[in-house]
This record gives structure tokens, C-alpha cells and sequence, in this order.
């Protein structure tokens, strides 16, 4: 069980394209947050860091972690492997430093299961359209189309998964999505007993799904 001076962990997962890089970077500069950096198979964008934005490795040395179980979490996304460090999330916890996590529903539920006994608070992120969702994909992948329609297509998959977290937020403003997680991340963690409004993300994924 952890203790009032171990941090928490704050997950936020979404379709790719809905915006949640950006709010956990937000989230981290603004609240002092770590996050989880993970490692990836994937090839770095024009824009990324190898140690800030990912542990850029190849398909062997990823598997040789899974081998030697340094992952909290992993999974296979499309063609390319993403997974967290699990001695960096509990060294930093146990510091009393709260982590924020990057993630997809995959690598939600093997953290839900492996009941680290830290407070752990999920949150599943919407983009406000689906048209805009593309435009989002589009805009960052333009060079590969191929890519775009392969998140599109994954995109019905991904949403399936949102009645799994503790809450669902649309970012349809960047500004106003950051304020209803930071205050949904307070009343978690003072146990304070809240809710969101469920019939309204319901109807949004009806519209996401058309």
C-alpha cells in the first residue's frame, strides 16, 4: 500500500491523434509531473529527443528488455513495440514523485493488473471530431498516408475502451481539457468522491462512430 509521501500515477490514453501528448507535456510543465518516458521501435519524427520524448531502440534490444521484464508496460502498436520502465516509474514514486503516463489502453490494463499499490488515476481523452481527428493525423503524418489511414482505421478499435477509465474528457479546447484533468486529478487524489457525465461522452462516441 503506498504511503501520503509516495507520488501517484496519472494515466492518459486516447485514440492517436486526440491531443494527449500534448496535455501530458502541459500537465508535466505545469503541475511537476514526471513522465513516463518510453522506450519505442518506432522511428523519431523530425521534432524528437531520444531520452526526453522516447528511448529510441531497435526490435532486438526492445525484446531483450521484455526478456529480462524491466517493462511496468508494453505493447505492439501497429508495427512498432512502446513500453515503460518500471524501476524509473517506482524509483520516482517512491521519491514522492508523481508520473504521468503516455499510453494506450493495452498498456493501461497490464499496470491496472500488476497493483503496484500506488494511487493510480486513468483518463481517456476524445478528440471532438472525427474530421478534426484527421486533420490532426494529417497534419503531423503528412509524409506517410499510409499511417493516417491506418490510425483512422484503428480509431473504432481504440474508443471500445473507454468505459475502462476513471474518467473521459473531450478535448475539443486545449485549455479547458487541462482544467477538468487537473481538477479531476485533486479530487482523486483528496479521495474525494466525483463523477462525470456519461450520457454525454455516450452520445459523442455515436458521433465519432458515424
Amino acid at each position: 500500500m503506498s504511503l501520503a509521501k509516495d507520488g501517484i500515477m496519472v494515466v492518459l490514453s486516447s485514440p492517436s491523434g486526440a491531443g494527449k501528448t500534448t496535455l501530458v507535456k502541459k500537465i508535466s510543465l505545469e503541475k511537476n509531473f514526471k513522465i513516463s518516458v518510453s522506450h519505442t521501435t518506432r522511428k523519431p519524427r523530425t521534432n524528437e529527443i531520444d531520452g526526453k520524448d522516447y528511448f529510441f531502440v531497435n526490435e532486438e534490444q526492445f525484446k531483450d528488455l521484455i526478456n529480462k521484464k524491466e517493462f511496468l508496460e508494453y505493447a505492439q502498436v501497429f508495427e512498432n513495440y512502446y513500453g515503460s520502465s518500471k524501476i524509473r516509474v517506482i524509483e520516482n514514486l517512491k521519491k514522492g514523485k508523481n508520473v504521468i503516463f503516455d499510453i494506450d489502453w493495452q498498456g493501461t490494463e497490464q499496470i491496472k493488473k500488476y497493483n503496484l499499490g500506488f494511487k493510480l488515476i486513468t483518463f481517456f481523452i476524445l478528440p471532438p471530431s472525427k474530421d478534426e481527428l484527421f486533420n490532426r493525423l494529417r497534419n503531423r503524418d503528412m509524409k506517410d498516408k499510409n499511417i493516417v489511414h491506418k490510425r483512422m482505421k484503428q480509431f473504432n478499435e481504440d474508443i471500445n475502451h473507454w468505459k475502462n477509465y476513471d474518467f473521459v474528457v473531450i478535448n475539443d479546447n486545449l485549455e479547458t481539457c487541462y482544467n477538468e484533468i487537473v481538477k479531476f486529478i485533486d479530487v482523486k487524489t483528496n479521495n474525494l468522491e466525483h463523477t462525470y457525465n456519461k450520457k454525454k461522452i455516450e452520445d459523442h462516441i455515436i458521433k465519432l462512430r458515424n
